[in-house]
């Protein structure tokens, strides 16, 4: 058995029909020429063979007597790859909407909890030639790094698949089932550790505090910091209202070395381009649908606290809140405000690693947060309040080297995440092979055709390259200019 942290287990308790809490990826392969091999039973048979590479594959939830406690993972035995490997053939002609339809479809839907926590939906029939799976995880298992690592486990870095060790073990052919006794003394072993960590933790919990007070311009420094404008309401926007389960889907890409030489002109990192990015966007979504609001819009971002090389398949991330500065209209002003507050709220971070908890105690929680998760559906008071952030946006480190299955190149790794209530809508970016991926899931209530926001992020994108980069035309005209010059002034 392996207990699930509090935070972990946080995500089974706040999922409802109308908010379901797993994550998700939209794979895009080339097939070539003539390809006669079936794109399906070539990759169950990849997953057949890596079962025994990462444990989530054969992990069961095994739950506490009456919900009391986080239930625990046992050993769910032999895998069943007719239930978790699925076929998905789209209706001709087979365009990149209906493809992303099926995906939001996928992905709106609850996993089974009596069987290990995943799916993969081998989707066909493309009219680019393309074959594509969807394969979802529920967010108690992994978060996005934790995915990245399960991506570099399943697939090759080149067309020849590579021998990938394997541990040695025994698979019972039945799911364990933990008894009474022993799922009751889990939970109290790992609650009366958990307390005795939060003790222990205390006195840095106060000082960080104190830190956080003072440099957020809490004491005598006038006017608002960097770091305070990211704490604030953010405005009621069409994005922020109680969702029902329907979703929709967008993917698009543009080209990482441009996001790169943006970031390096204008001193910033490349996650604040990615926010800055997300601003222009839905700065124009919002000019169509009611107005830009006054005030700027408010980010919930997360924030990795995994140490470097940690590839544990669990949840090991904070959330902290970002201003997009959305209310301003120059787009490189914007980006430097975003840069600013971004930069402050990442110190305040990277001093609180130590101190900021995945894990806490479980006891009495599945009823407190699940009971309270389901009333904040049904009184709809998300449409009610002011929202504490407008949107959710996650930036993941992913692959840079091309990655293949059964031979075929992954041209596009699209991530899909959560949306909830009050927050319908997600933007997830993966930075892979030379791209940035962008991953828009909305709630149908919140944002009905979420392709139109994917078409405001590329125009975001052009007007960010055009104000901050040197463009080949206008540098071809400065170069004649300069030679028409030369020439007056030699005759």
């Amino acid at each position: 058995m392996k207990s699930l942290s509090g935070l972990d287990g946080s995500f089974l308790h706040l999922e409802t029909p109308e908010t379901p809490m797993h994550v998700g990826s939209l794979y895009l392969f080339d097939l070539p020429p003539g390809y006669k091999r079936d794109f399906y039973a070539e990759i169950r048979r990849l997953l057949a063979h890596s079962l025994d590479l990462a444990p989530l594959y054969r992990r069961r939830l095994a739950e506490m007597p009456l919900h009391f406690a986080n239930p625990v993972w046992a050993d769910g035995g032999a895998v069943e790859l007719d239930y978790h490997v699925r076929r998905v053939r789209l209706a001709r002609p087979g365009t990149r909407v209906q493809l992303e339809r099926c995906t939001a479809r996928l992905h709106a839907q609850l996993m089974d909890r009596r069987r290990p926590l995943w799916e993969v939906h081998v989707i066909e029939g493309l009219k680019s030639g393309q074959a594509a799976f969807y394969m979802k995880v529920h967010h108690a298992v992994l978060d996005g790094a934790a995915g990245v690592a399960l991506a570099r486990a399943l697939f090759d870095v080149g067309p020849q698949p590579g021998r990938k060790a394997v541990a040695a073990r025994s698979v019972p052919a039945r799911a364990e089932r933990p008894g009474v006794v022993s799922l009751a003394g889990a939970a109290l072993r790992h609650d009366a550790a958990q307390y005795v960590k939060f003790v222990r933790h205390l006195p840095d919990v106060f000082r960080i505090l104190a830190g956080i007070v003072k440099s957020s311009g809490g004491g005598s420094d006038p006017g608002p910091s960097p770091l305070r404008q990211n704490f604030s309401f953010g405005p009621k926007t069409p994005l922020n209202v109680a969702i029902t389960a329907e979703r929709g889907f967008a993917g698009v890409s543009v080209p990482l070395a441009e996001a790169r030489a943006i970031a390096a002109s204008q001193e910033a990192k490349l996650n604040d381009v990615v926010l800055a990015l997300c601003s222009g966007a839905l700065r124009r979504y919002l000019a169509h649908r009611g107005g830009i609001p006054k005030k700027p819009l408010i980010a919930t971002m997360p924030i990795s606290l995994r140490e470097t090389g940690n590839t544990e398949f669990s949840t090991q991330a904070t959330l902290s809140l970002v201003s997009l500065a959305s209310n301003i209209a120059d787009p490189l002003r914007r980006l430097r405000a975003i840069r600013d507050a971004s930069g402050a709220m990442k110190s305040v971070a990277r001093s609180a690693q130590s101190v900021i908890p995945t894990d806490f105690p479980s006891i009495g929680v599945p009823w407190l947060v699940g009971g309270l998760a389901s009333l904040y559906g049904k009184t709809k008071l998300a449409s009610a309040i002011p929202p504490i952030a407008n949107v959710v946006i996650s930036n993941v480190p992913g692959p840079q080297e091309t990655l293949y299955a059964a031979g075929l190149p992954m041209r596009a790794y699209f991530p899909l995440s959560i949306v909830e209530h009050g927050l319908g809508v997600n933007i997830t970016v993966m930075s892979y092979a030379g791209s940035l991926d962008f991953g828009i899931v909305a709630a149908r209530k919140a944002m009905p055709d979420p392709r139109k926001l994917a078409q405001a992020l590329l125009e975001a994108h052009e007007e960010l390259k055009q104000r901050s980069l040197p463009q080949p035309e206008a540098a071809a005209k400065r170069k004649r200019a300069v030679k028409r010059i030369t020439a007056s002034s030699q005759s």
